[in-house]
């Protein structure tokens, strides 16, 4: 018994030393982020990434979600090392036409228009996974959203992977408890996935990913469903599109939430968050305290712009964002 108690105990320390060592790892990482990391190099660069993006957005509203989006579907696979920028090769399948990326990830030129402006003003220097997390700050801020200090420092990976894009990406039609899992896999818990959930207080969604709610679905307010429907019918129309929030489509707020309690959800995924499950009450406490949210979501930011980010002599600072250095 003494022995079997021994073998348990060395296991024990023996786990306990590998997560201590993991977390180390992690907070070495994030701890080589830095908001000056481009003060001498490139004083300009957050202001140069700010104006191009409201500019787009001035020219389309609908890009400020999408470059949010960008950013998060990064973060999401293989952390946030601008992959999803990179189109396929002879030795590897982008991430762009995964599921839930294929005709669906927008703002990739916009992108390419702000590394060329930095590349013209110091070249070589800022990250394409940088202007992914700086541009998704500044689309929402823009949209009356709030601001965050976006540390700085990232690189830029030599590859990209399909096959976690596909795996690691939530989906429209995921139940809670599916929400609850891909978000743990990051690190996030549930409160952190109402919170970035509420990035669908802007943007639009195609048909397709939410058709089967309008026309199959209970917990779904009637009107809401019915309005839907005259631009969703049951054949056809699977790329016309529909406000996230039907409230204040282009504002960044925290009507989603709002929406929400009133069954206004436009993905089955939105509306599982409102659902009587352990997320429930956190969707009513946003949905009367925007203050809350707004701080809320700018930390969940932070915390997701550090997801595995490639520092020091890792990976590479790409030329172009969509291929990586000869």
């Amino acid at each position: 018994m003494a022995a079997i108690r021994n073998s348990n105990s060395k296991a024990f320390s023996d786990l306990k030393l590998s997560f201590c060592l993991l977390f180390f790892v992690i907070g070495l990482a994030s701890a080589q982020l830095s908001p000056t990391f481009y003060s001498t190099s490139c004083p300009n660069a957050t202001s140069i990434i700010r104006t191009a993006v409201a500019a787009a957005i001035a020219t389309e509203t609908r890009l400020a979600a999408s470059l949010l989006r960008l950013h998060f579907h990064d973060c999401f696979v293989q952390g946030c090392d601008a992959s999803v920028l990179l189109d396929d090769t002879a030795t590897f399948i982008g991430e762009k036409t995964a599921l839930p990326n294929d005709k669906s990830l927008r703002g990739f030129e916009v992108i390419d228009n702000i590394k060329s402006q930095l590349e013209n003003s110091c070249p070589g220097v800022v990250s394409c996974a940088d202007i992914l997390a700086v541009a998704a700050r500044d689309s929402v801020n823009i949209r009356g959203g709030p601001s965050w200090t976006v540390p700085l420092g990232r690189r830029d990976s030599t590859t990209a992977n399909r096959d976690a894009a596909n795996s690691d990406l939530p989906g429209p039609n995921l139940n809670l408890s599916g929400l609850i899992a891909s978000f743990d896999k990051k690190g996030f818990n549930a409160n952190e996935l109402v919170t970035l959930s509420g990035a669908h207080t802007i943007g639009e969604a195609r048909c397709r990913f939410f058709k089967n709610r309008i026309y199959n679905e209970s917990n779904v307010n009637p009107l809401f469903a019915l309005a839907l429907k005259r631009n969703c019918p049951t054949s056809g129309g699977d790329d016309n599109l529909a406000n996230l929030d039907v409230t204040t489509p282009t504002k960044f707020d925290n009507a989603y939430f709002l929406n929400l309690v009133f069954l206004k959800g436009l993905f089955h995924s939105d509306q599982q968050l409102f659902n009587g499950g352990s997320t429930h009450s956190l969707v009513l406490t946003y949905s009367i305290t925007p203050a809350l949210f707004r701080s809320d979501f700018a930390n969940a930011m932070i915390k997701m712009g550090n997801l595995s980010p490639l520092t020091g002599s890792a990976g590479q600072i790409r030329i172009n964002c969509r291929t990586v250095n000869n």
